[in-house]
């Protein structure tokens, strides 16, 4: 098929109405959507109408995004609106300042609770074997870069049909459970 002055009149007519390429594609016969698609990027004609006007706009629906109150325009009018927060009842806080002075709070640093040592989980003390020493009883969990002359594998006596000791074990077989509280 080719584009003859016709048809092409035809296609900006149909282009300009708002039809689609796969209606102006149908109209004109014997080419597909595409080809229609092409020939307007060709012509550069301007973007399709939108056929049968603007689609009649839904009422907005009562959400937490538009209930809230409209922002304020600048940083200094919302400052001005703001209710000062209460301050937390166990720690001191520094007296508020406004403006854009740093505020100092003195907080009581608390140390991070100690992980609670397992005595079933006790650390092997690694073979340090060579790839080329592994057997089927050994346990395969490597240790550091492989690109690098360091590198060994842990070599402790594997547990019966697992490539890892059983500590290696526990850290490659999480239960289900542990694997959804982590993350």
């Amino acid at each position: 098929m080719s584009w003859t002055d016709e048809r092409v009149e035809k296609l900006k007519q149909l282009w300009s109405e708002g039809l689609s390429a796969s209606q102006i594609a149908t109209q004109l016969g014997g080419v597909s959507r595409n080809a229609v698609i092409g020939k307007v990027h060709r012509l550069s004609l301007p973007g399709r109408a939108k056929s049968g006007g603007a689609p009649p706009q839904a009422a907005p629906r009562a959400t937490a995004r538009n209930t809230a109150p409209p922002r304020a325009p600048n940083f200094a009018s919302r400052v001005a609106g703001r209710r000062p927060a209460a301050p937390p009842q166990s720690t001191p806080s520094a007296p508020r300042t406004a403006g854009a002075t740093a505020l100092k709070q003195e907080v009581e640093a608390v140390p991070a609770a100690r992980p609670r040592s397992n005595p079933d989980n006790v650390v092997p003390i690694m073979k340090k074997v060579a790839l080329t020493e592994l057997t089927e009883m050994t346990c395969k969990w490597p240790v550091g870069d492989p690109t690098q002359d360091d590198f060994y594998f842990c070599g402790c006596d594997a547990k019966e049909n697992s490539p890892y000791c059983s500590y290696h074990a526990k850290l490659a077989y999480q239960p289900v459970s542990d694997r959804r509280r982590a993350g």
